[in-house]
């Protein structure tokens, strides 16, 4: 089916991600498109624009890295960082749900930007990376972590696939804003982003070589992550054909897809398969919330209440819960408290009892990210 509107002007599949293949040069990716998702993400937050495009490419990285998940299950991808921007989570459900938020110093980003150091690296600063597959809770799970030591997220992930997975592998991701015009309507922004995998995964046991030293065990001098592959034609070409991807392909919406596949491997002849569909949807609810909130003793809750009610803001969503401290003191029909938070450094669920202070506010100590009680 071609990529086309009625109207004979390409679409970008918006909200998407588009799997190919490259068999000449044993190459495999996808393609990531979001527009509505993201711009939905974002607008729900009184972000700077400089946090906002650096949670826009955790939130591509995410989208590529979660859909190739095989099962049912979360891809969460986690930084904790001493940058102006201390912390981005963006959770990714199968088969195709977003959500994220970020936690940041507004005066140190804002004299970061004003410094000309509005940078992913600027922004991040020095601190760590998590990826973290998680089955549900009977299995365990797996978690990747790498070093955010003035790294980009493509840097990071470069480093990721090379310590965890070793699968060469280039990344690119792209953030910008348009302008868009609903008739009727002031013009307004709309976020948008993009992003770009390639990995070289050659079916010929002649093609695939394996580290003989784990990366930790890398003699002193030596750089563990270098690409082994380097000297291989096909991934050669691969690599340095993707690294050629402007930003503006990657976030124009008149660029599909395909168009930008066919532009950048047409000598090659590149397969593309069913495209996978994303959209923005948080996991919190009321039932949910409720469950938490009784985990909490009656003491801790009269700590929470504010003017007789108990104020709860999704971190992810915005969404503000109200409830009645009253209906904490009858049982809760036998109901558990929910497993709906993100992992803290330690790619744990984020602990109840940790949500908020005995003030009733934030705790800007926490690296969870439950719902916070305010």
């Amino acid at each position: 089916m071609s990529d086309f509107q009625s109207a004979g002007r390409p679409v970008s599949g918006d909200d998407s991600v588009l799997p190919f293949q490259v068999d000449a040069l044993d190459a495999r990716g996808r393609v990531v498109h979001l527009g509505p998702a993201l711009d939905t993400i974002i607008s729900r937050h009184d972000y700077p624009p400089a946090v906002s495009r650096l949670l826009g490419e955790a939130v591509a990285l995410t989208a590529l890295l979660g859909t190739s998940l095989k099962f049912e299950g979360r891809f969460i991808v986690q930084t904790q960082s001493d940058g102006p921007v201390h912390m981005l989570v963006v959770d990714f459900e199968t088969p195709d749900r977003l959500r994220a938020c970020a936690r940041f110093d507004r005066d140190a980003v804002m004299a970061a930007v004003a410094a000309g150091m509005d940078k992913p690296e600027d922004l991040l600063g020095n601190g760590h990376l998590a990826m973290t597959v998680d089955q549900g809770q009977y299995t365990n799970r797996y978690q990747g972590v790498v070093p955010l030591d003035g790294r980009s997220l493509e840097d990071a992930a470069h480093q990721y696939f090379a310590q965890s997975e070793q699968i060469p592998t280039r990344v690119r991701l792209a953030v910008g804003e348009l302008m868009t015009r609903d008739p009727g309507h002031e013009p307004r922004r709309e976020w948008r982003a993009g992003g770009l995998l390639v990995q070289f995964l050659p079916e010929s046991e002649d093609r695939v070589r394996v580290r003989d030293l784990h990366p930790g065990d890398a003699p002193e001098g030596t750089d563990p992550y270098v690409d082994e592959h380097e000297d291989d034609d096909a991934w050669t070409e691969a690599r340095v054909l993707v690294e050629t991807v402007e930003d503006v392909e990657l976030t124009d919406p008149a660029v599909s897809a395909e168009s930008l596949l066919f532009r950048l491997f047409h000598e090659r002849g590149v397969r593309v398969f069913d495209r996978q569909p994303l959209k923005e949807q948080c996991r919190c609810s009321r039932e949910r919330i409720d469950d938490m909130l009784r985990t909490f003793t009656p003491d801790e809750r009269r700590d929470m209440t504010v003017d007789d009610r108990i104020t709860v803001t999704c971190e992810f969503c915005s969404t503000v819960y109200d409830f009645d401290p009253v209906q904490f003191d009858a049982p809760a029909d036998g109901s558990e408290a929910g497993g709906d938070g993100v992992p803290d450094e330690r790619g744990e669920e984020a602990s109840p009892d940790r949500i908020g202070s005995s003030d009733g506010s934030a705790d800007p100590g926490s690296s969870d990210d439950e719902p916070i009680v305010r």
